[in-house]
């Protein structure tokens, strides 16, 4: 039996450059505290848990998705650095109108919400990283054999990425017929914590809805995102000055928690909320406390200033 999950209030484009657009999508309360959800890779703007949707509503906050280049119906573009997207950002909330945010990356948008709390942390009040990526190059970097296997890939990703992502795209419209049991498939091989997600109608629903209606257009980002993680960030984790809540599963078959131990160690003010035997999926099952302690934590920053 299908599971029918909540659409977005709102989705559109918004231009971030010449010849270059952004794809979002709204949920929640449209005149709440703004909170961008940066989706994982692979992902798109879609890729938010229905509790996250249904609490944003009741805790009046304006929930966006974006797509990050390359993907859903943002124009495909390739950063020279992770810290060149907070410019792009930045466009986004001032064309919504927002002026203070929280941002929550999964995974592979971690690096991005970090990058964000650098680059404008008059506007940041606070970020949230569940099972997020931490550096693979550079001062802040630890070690580990995905990314030892990226930072192999990175020349080969980077000028053949264009090309790679247009097969993975038809690959993605031939499936589609069979995308509920490929998904049961991938859920069978998956660990325990990950195998339970995926199993429970409403996070299935999301994941096939932001596949076929989000990410099936262009796939252009996860191979833009492997070359970024390759790389140097363009900034330090010590500039992150805005706090930080790190959700990190210690079963993660994927990022393993020693990375986010690695990068709350190196972040000034951060808080990592270790998630026992849960694996790389398991932040979306908390999405209520996730999006309660960065309303905390907004709160917060209220009360601190002068």
């Amino acid at each position: 039996m299908a599971y029918e999950i909540t659409r977005p209030q709102m989705e559109g484009n918004i231009a971030v450059g010449e010849g270059r657009q952004l794809g979002f999508a709204e949920f929640g309360a449209p005149q709440g505290r703004a909170m961008f959800w940066l989706h994982g890779t692979p992902g798109a703007r879609r890729q938010i848990p229905l509790d996250a949707r249904v609490y944003a509503t009741e805790a009046n906050i304006r929930l966006i998705g974006v797509d990050r280049p390359g993907i859903g119906s943002s124009t495909p573009f390739q950063y020279e650095t992770i810290s060149q997207f907070p410019d792009d950002l930045r466009t986004v909330a001032d064309t919504l109108g927002i002026d203070k945010m929280a941002i929550i990356g999964l995974s592979g948008g971690g690096p991005y919400t970090l990058a964000c709390a650098a680059a404008m942390p008059e506007r940041v009040v606070a970020a949230g990283i569940l099972g997020g990526v931490a550096p693979a190059a550079g001062p802040d970097a630890i070690d580990s054999n995905l990314m030892r296997l990226v930072r192999l890939a990175e020349p080969v990703l980077d000028r053949a990425g264009r090309p790679i992502s247009m097969v993975a795209a038809a690959l993605i419209r031939m499936v589609r017929p069979v995308a509920s049991p490929a998904l049961e498939l991938y859920a069978r091989l998956s660990p325990e914590g990950d195998r339970e997600m995926l199993s429970r109608p409403e996070f299935k629903a999301m994941f096939l809805d932001d596949l076929l209606n989000g990410s099936r257009k262009q796939l252009a980002a996860p191979i833009a995102d492997s070359v970024l993680f390759a790389r140097p960030w363009g900034f330090r984790l010590n500039d992150v000055q805005v706090p930080v809540h790190w959700w990190h599963g210690d079963a993660d078959h994927i990022i393993p928690f020693a990375h986010g131990e690695h990068a709350v160690s190196l972040l000034p003010d951060a808080r990592l909320y270790p998630m026992p035997g849960e694996s790389h999926l398991a932040g979306l099952g908390r999405a209520e406390e996730i999006l309660r302690t960065l309303i905390q934590a907004w709160d917060s920053s209220i009360e601190s200033t002068p």
